[in-house]
């Protein structure tokens, strides 16, 4: 029924667009790279009204979406950090018939240990990836509950935890007719001029006592595990946008979806296994990690013993 559905969906929309019945208002945020930009050419050539909000307007993400994409996607300067360019100054409020809301960025911070992570890095992604989502969705919240339409919250394996929240709203709007979902797909994405970047954060507010016990080259090994980390991961978007757009339009939406190569594993493991297990399973699967210069120093010492 599944496959039924998502074949025949292209066709449904572009008929009802050609007849010009109605046309569907999305907002989505976070469209500059990755699975957000590939999200907006998707929703786009489905035929959705597309406000998208993008980091940087002048930047070659939005410009490849002005020369790929349609007339009906507006990109909006959106930095939620940004106390000028908040959601309520992009115009999107003024259109009476919003659909949908799709909270996608995020802040891929550089996934080290979290002793040698900086104060500034936490907080920068609490304010995009949490307080961010928050109130773009508090924003709209009012249009969605007039419409009966969908909020759906881009997360990842590695936040599995952020669906308790998820979980609350679907309670509070199911009220209101508004359905929420929440899209977990595998994988990770960055860049290495990204990590180079949050490498450089992090050594520059690192303890010199801390810097020497894991050692220089231990960010090192971990910055290039990170970078090759991808080509183990499914290339492959359509999964997700797929799930992204049966979150929209379905009758009755998954509350959570996992699309893509092993993420629904991890998921399964966390939730009906035992803690220990769950910890066990996670140690095996990033047992390529590199160990700290210290952990290594020891273990040379016992070997020698």
């Amino acid at each position: 029924m599944t496959l039924i559905y998502y074949s025949c969906l292209p066709q449904f929309i572009k008929l009802v667009t050609d007849m010009h019945l109605f046309l569907m208002c999305l907002f989505v945020w976070g469209i500059d790279t990755g699975i957000g930009h590939a999200l907006a050419k998707y929703l786009d050539n489905m035929g959705f009204i597309v406000f998208a909000g993008v980091l940087n307007k002048d930047g070659p993400g939005a410009e490849e979406l002005r020369r790929t994409c349609s007339q009906r996607l507006s990109l909006l300067q959106l930095d939620i950090t940004n106390p000028t360019q908040k959601v309520q100054n992009t115009g999107v409020l003024v259109y009476p018939s919003l659909w949908g809301v799709v909270n996608n960025a995020g802040i891929l911070g550089f996934p080290a240990d979290g002793e040698l992570l900086p104060m500034s890095t936490y907080r920068h992604c609490m304010d995009v990836n949490f307080f961010g989502a928050v109130e773009v969705s508090k924003t709209f919240l009012p249009l969605l509950r007039k419409s009966q339409g969908r909020l759906v919250n881009m997360s990842s394996m590695a936040g599995k935890l952020g669906q308790v929240p998820n979980a609350f709203l679907v309670q509070e709007l199911s009220k209101w007719g508004v359905k929420v979902a929440a899209v977990h797909p595998s994988g990770i994405q960055g860049t290495s001029e990204l990590w180079d970047k949050q490498e450089k954060d992090l050594l520059e507010n690192l303890p010199a006592a801390v810097r020497s016990d894991y050692g220089d080259d231990y960010l090192q090994e971990l910055k290039s595990y990170l970078v090759r980390l991808p080509a183990h991961c499914d290339a492959d978007l359509s999964p997700v946008l797929k799930d992204v757009l049966h979150a929209l339009l379905a009758r009755r939406p998954h509350g959570l979806y996992t699309p893509g190569k092993g993420a629904y594993l991890p998921l399964c493991i966390f939730c009906y296994f035992p803690v220990w297990f769950y910890d066990f399973f996670i140690s095996k699967l990033f047992s390529a990690e590199p160990v700290p210069r210290v952990l290594r120093t020891a273990e040379a010492g016992n070997g020698n013993l």
